[in-house]
């Protein structure tokens, strides 16, 4: 079923997608902090956050994707 696998790719591309927010969300709040920036902090822990939802949506789409590739069985 193209539906299914399109789901799982698409699952994995926002897994991948919103770990590498979630890194540059970190890293970006980190230097905030070191530079006493609070502007730079808030914006790289938004950024952190985005990218842990995006993350965790695309491990639901997988999810859906497997049980629904399970269920055919």
């Amino acid at each position: 079923m193209a539906d299914r696998k399109d789901l799982h790719r698409e699952g994995i591309r926002n897994r991948v997608e919103g770990a590498a927010e979630e890194l540059e969300g970190k890293v970006r709040g980190s230097v905030g902090d070191a530079l006493d920036n609070r502007d730079e902090h808030i914006k790289g822990r938004a950024k952190e956050m985005k990218g842990k939802i995006k993350r965790k949506f695309g491990e639901v789409q997988q999810d859906v994707a497997e049980r629904d590739r399970n269920r055919d069985r």
